[in-house]
């Protein structure tokens, strides 16, 4: 179906070794990695089941000078990226780059959140022809979640920028209330505040994989980190977060 306002329509995995980061994912999900032929940079993408799924590229310079980790970014589909950053700016976020167009794909940016949570901001240019993002298909993201400095005050400003409504809500006892988010017509993911050890909010994405335990098992295998998990979450999935080579944080999901 063609992109929806609100809804995540890319991925991106900024690091500091690209090859080494390449071939990681590769193996351990089962992605084909396509050289995108970018003028003026090196842009991978990673391919599932012959469907674009991610991008890839280094962290820039500028990024690692003012401390940025290697990291996943995903991006959000809006009508006006310059009216949306404004908008973020306005509710107490910050634009972190200026919009950049992409000649023939579109114009981006990345914000973030008053709790410090980066998040893309996209508008195609041509939102007839593109897709939005495969949630359930092996290979893809299945799930986008927001650890929030205050997941109210979260909610609130996504809210504000991309219409996105509350969903069913569980209480996760002493880790406090979990809320599922989505628009009218698709669940997106959740959010919940965020451990007291982290020094600002995050986002994290859940990859779909078939068996968890053998993706645990490649993730190990190729020099990744298990951090959590597996653990079981409502539906009968199993899902684990984990740090990759260059200490990128990523999480899966699946059948166990």
């Amino acid at each position: 179906m063609p992109i929806t306002n609100g809804t995540f329509v890319w991925y991106e995995l900024l690091t500091t070794d690209l090859p080494a980061a390449r071939d990681f994912y590769s193996r351990v999900v089962g992605w084909e990695p396509m050289d995108a032929q970018t003028p003026g940079m090196e842009y991978w993408v990673f391919k599932a089941g012959g469907e674009h799924v991610a991008g890839l590229m280094t962290l820039p310079e500028p990024a690692r000078r003012m401390g940025a980790p290697p990291n996943w970014l995903g991006y959000v589909a809006v009508a006006d990226v310059d009216a949306t950053a404004n908008q973020a700016t306005a509710s107490g976020g910050r634009v972190l780059n200026p919009p950049m167009d992409i000649p023939n794909v579109g114009r981006f940016t990345p914000i973030a959140d008053p709790g410090g949570s980066v998040i893309g901001i996209y508008t195609p240019a041509n939102p007839d022809s593109e897709s939005t993002v495969q949630q359930m298909e092996r290979g893809h993201i299945g799930w986008n979640e927001l650890y929030a400095s205050d997941v109210e005050a979260g909610f609130a400003f996504y809210s504000r920028l991309f219409g996105w409504v509350k969903k069913e809500a569980m209480d996760m006892g002493p880790m406090g209330v979990y809320q599922i988010f989505g628009t009218d017509d698709v669940t997106l993911g959740g959010m919940m505040t965020k451990p007291p050890q982290a020094p600002t909010g995050y986002w994290t994405y859940y990859i779909n994989v078939a068996s968890i335990d053998g993706a645990v098992e490649r993730v190990r295998t190729a020099g990744g980190q298990i951090v959590n998990g597996p653990m079981e979450v409502p539906g009968g999935m199993w899902i684990v977060q984990g740090t990759d080579p260059q200490h990128a944080l990523f999480a899966l999901i699946g059948a166990r």
